[in-house]
């Protein structure tokens, strides 16, 4: 059986705090043993997916990156600044009493990117090296939010948040990407895992989401297939979550197969 397994990173196969993904590992190994691929879907840069990429062996498959703006191969890692200039363009066009709100990535130094999220200098300079979004830090409230939102729509600019951050760009989706993966590679079962709004069409659309726990994020609402279990949550954060809700998948079929 054909698998493909759909992840987030942050807070979901990478720990909120420390970025690693060991606890996962046991997980990983079995999807490999059993052919199942691999794909990384996340709101980072293709500067810093092509790192863990590299990590964990994926060989050629594509990266869904900056939150569903692009899908990237590890062989295209050309970046070119020219939607990102464009995004940045329609921001400072916000009327300023909105926009004084919004502290991007790109407004921050690689210091306070630093201290942001956790990384170290080094891969701080990778997640500034935005090609196609803007994520950044809101401090408005609410009523405020919506209407920076409202007036970036004026400018194509599409606003979703995560597990951190409210993510800007001109469109394009996790589940998007993920539909244009599925029609190459045709898998017989698809599992899509993550643990912010952001990934809700994500799960949607896949035959078997988990919506990891992530008691530092934002959260998820009760979605429509947690009735039936095509969607579950998993009891676990991060990637402990992660590793036990894979390991009863495939459980599961090897159950159904035996």
């Amino acid at each position: 059986m054909k698998v493909l397994v759909f992840t987030d990173l942050d807070g979901t196969l990478l720990d909120h705090e420390t970025y690693s993904y060991a606890a996962a590992l046991p997980a990983i190994a079995a999807l490999k043993m059993r052919g199942a691929v691999i794909v990384m879907a996340s709101s980072k840069t293709a500067q810093e997916m092509a790192v863990l990429h590299r990590a964990l062996e994926l060989g050629d498959m594509p990266m869904i990156v900056e939150n569903g703006a692009a899908l990237v191969r590890p062989d295209q890692m050309r970046k070119d600044s020219t939607v990102y200039a464009r995004l940045r363009a329609a921001l400072e066009a916000v009327p300023e009493d909105l926009r004084r709100l919004f502290k991007g990535f790109g407004d921050m130094s690689v210091a306070e990117v630093a201290r942001s999220t956790g990384l170290s200098d080094a891969q701080a300079v990778q997640a500034k090296a935005r090609a196609f979004s803007e994520p950044g830090v809101w401090t408005g409230s609410k009523e405020q939010e919506a209407a920076f939102v409202s007036a970036l729509s004026r400018g194509g600019v599409q606003a979703k948040r995560g597990g951190r951050y409210l993510t800007l760009s001109f469109g394009g989706t996790k589940a998007g990407q993920m539909q244009a993966v599925i029609d190459r590679y045709r898998p017989d079962l698809t599992i899509a895992l993550g643990d912010a709004p952001n990934d809700r069409e994500m799960l949607e659309a896949a035959d078997i989401g988990i919506i990891i726990r992530n008691d530092h994020g934002t959260g998820l609402p009760c979605l429509a297939g947690e009735e039936t279990g095509r969607i579950r949550r998993s009891m676990a954060q991060g990637p402990e979550g992660w590793n036990s809700a894979i390991l009863a998948i495939l459980a599961e079929y090897e159950k159904e197969e035996g």
